[in-house]
């Protein structure tokens, strides 16, 4: 009986990756419908909010699962961390806009614009990567998403230290230069998490690969 149970369980993890993974998708774009419309803006960063709180959901079902799980796809780390790295994603999203509210932004800088496009670019690498995992036949061409990945996170690298110059280059207001300089962190460091995913899967790919 026990391995008959195997089968709807190991679905179960998949259909819940998928889940977070969509979520992290709409969250991806829903910043970057804010960045690029300023408009309505409270009611953008509530949707955004709402993102968030299904992310947590998912997770929380993704680790209620994982604990009554005796034998598991891939190896229980591996799932723990690729649900908090998706988890952290759309945290570090709902982050940045709420930060935009708080701080009281009358319009994103271009700098941010470019980091919420390669959130968007690395969310849909992640998505389409994460779909990859029903099937180890498609584990290579993860490889190829991972490095993809690897790719973005430096371009936005670059864009966060092209930010943070421009920023003193260009501000003498400090108050200015602290919401912008948390701002443009908490976008770049959710391409970071998405790297993570890349990590994890790249390790998965080698060990089952």
């Amino acid at each position: 009986m026990a391995g008959l149970s195997l089968i709807p369980q190991e679905r179960k993890f998949y259909d819940l990756f998928e889940r977070a993974s969509a979520n992290l998708v709409e969250s991806g774009q829903a910043l970057q419908d804010l960045v690029e419309d300023f408009q309505g803006v409270e009611q953008k960063v509530e949707h955004i909010r709402d993102l968030e709180h299904v992310g947590d959901s998912i997770t929380h079902e993704l680790m209620n699962l994982l604990r009554r799980t005796f034998i598991t796809p891939i190896d229980r780390e591996d799932i723990s961390q690729i649900a908090n790295s998706l988890d952290d994603v759309v945290d570090l999203i709902d982050a940045a806009a709420v930060s935009m509210v708080l701080f009281r932004i009358r319009e994103p800088k271009e700098k941010a614009k470019q980091l919420a496009a390669l959130i968007v670019e690395c969310t849909q690498v992640v998505d389409r990567a994460i779909r990859k995992l029903r099937s180890r036949r498609n584990f290579p061409s993860m490889l190829q998403d991972s490095i993809e990945l690897n790719r973005l996170e430096n371009e936005a690298d670059q864009v966060l230290r092209s930010a943070l110059m421009e920023l003193f280059d260009n501000h003498t207001d400090a108050v200015e230069i602290i919401k912008w300089r948390e701002i443009y962190e908490q976008l770049e460091t959710a391409t970071d998490r998405c790297e993570d995913v890349a990590d994890v899967l790249e390790g998965i790919v080698l060990k089952y690969g």
